[in-house]
């Protein structure tokens, strides 16, 4: 299956913050024939187990590396049903960080005991009240609207329902696509195809590959996924901003540019070297962030689970995040794909001693700083 069609697949499947099941579904059979054994925990996460095959070692007493890329997209919620003149509506309100400027027009899907496509609508400049002239619609006066009367809708719509959005994928020019829900399932693709790539190679660590679950909410798969498989190391996959116009282009990553490594708070310096020395072994260019504080990301709830997992952060360049036209090059997500899988194969049963014992010891290996070249 070629990269497009993995996401394709990835995106059209709904799964809004809290209500994965369906691209639950979808992940597991996309990783079952990957990996050693799947399964969808209690809440909602899909971990799927690569034992390593390189050495003698059982399965069991291995190091492991959890891959975390989460499996949920930005959705809306059903707050309350309105009739007006026979007619029903629903008001809604956001899962996630959703950017409400622009959910006027879209198409979207209510859950509720079948499956209605309806309109995001709301009322023309000239006809809202004064005060929200020229405002971006909010949850007060944008209204879902699935064209029926409001006994039947009553009967099959609640309050508390999912709504997810319903754009399909489109290729644009160059390598490009777009479409809604690229953050973060280009990230499970890029994880698909690590997996992928480790089919024809042999590797010491078990690896872990992990959809999470509301990490747009709360990061809860994250959490719990890293507190169960209790890993060795962790390594979050997920996108950061791109370079548009008006950004700042400085800080940012253009498309096609290759995989973004993390540094800052949430990420373990020796991992992030050892990032680095993967994707110079593979001669492949990589752009780096910092992060003053917390990355937002799944590597900030991984990092502080039990007594601390030793984490990194691999992102995909992404602009027009959390609207309905995300839009990457492919050609990123592939790349990201092949550095984790190399990543992989380099973990041997020195690293975890490198790790605490030089790499974080700047006098004997060399500086964080002078590793930022590209």
């Amino acid at each position: 299956m070629d990269t497009f069609t993995i996401i394709k697949k990835l995106t059209e499947t709904p799964g809004p913050s809290g209500g994965e099941q369906p691209i639950a579904e979808t992940i597991t059979e996309l990783w079952q024939p990957l990996c050693d054994t799947t399964q969808t925990d209690r809440v909602g996460s899909v971990v799927a187990i690569k034992a390593g095959n390189k050495g003698t070692t059982s399965k069991e007493s291995r190091p492991s590396l959890l891959l975390a890329a989460h499996a949920d997209e930005l959705g809306l919620m059903v707050a309350s049903i309105i009739e007006h003149k026979g007619n029903g509506f629903l008001r809604v309100t956001e899962l996630g960080g959703v950017d409400w400027r622009q959910l006027l027009g879209q198409i979207v899907v209510i859950h509720g005991r079948k499956s209605l496509p309806a309109v995001l609508g709301g009322l023309p400049n000239h006809m809202a009240a004064e005060k929200d002239h020229n405002l971006a619609y909010n949850a007060e006066t944008l209204i879902a609207d699935p064209g029926l009367p409001i006994e039947e809708l009553r009967e099959i719509v609640s309050i508390g329902d999912f709504i997810s959005f319903r754009q399909p994928l489109r290729k644009l020019l160059n390598g490009r696509i777009s479409g809604k829900a690229l953050d973060n399932r280009v990230s499970v693709a890029a994880v698909t195809i690590c997996l992928e790539h480790l089919q024809g190679r042999v590797h010491y660590w078990n690896v872990m590959a992990t959809a999470t679950s509301q990490e747009e909410t709360r990061y809860l798969g994250a959490y719990t996924s890293a507190y169960r498989q209790r890993p060795d190391l962790a390594i979050a996959i997920d996108v950061t901003h791109a370079r548009g116009p008006g950004t700042n282009d400085s800080e940012l990553a253009e498309l096609s540019s290759g995989p973004v490594l993390g540094i800052g708070a949430n990420v373990h310096p020796g991992v992030f070297r050892a990032l680095k020395d993967a994707a110079k072994s593979l001669e492949l260019s990589v752009s780096i962030e910092a992060h003053a504080s917390g990355s937002g990301t799944d590597a900030y709830a991984m990092q502080v689970t039990r007594e601390g997992i030793p984490t990194g952060l691999v992102s995909i360049p992404l602009r027009y995040m959390h609207t309905m036209v995300e839009t990457i090059d492919l050609s990123d997500v592939e790349r990201v794909g092949r550095l984790l899988a190399e990543f992989i194969v380099r973990l041997d049963d020195h690293f975890m001693i490198e790790l605490t014992d030089v790499l974080m010891r700047p006098d004997l290996k060399g500086s964080v700083d002078e590793e930022q070249e590209k």
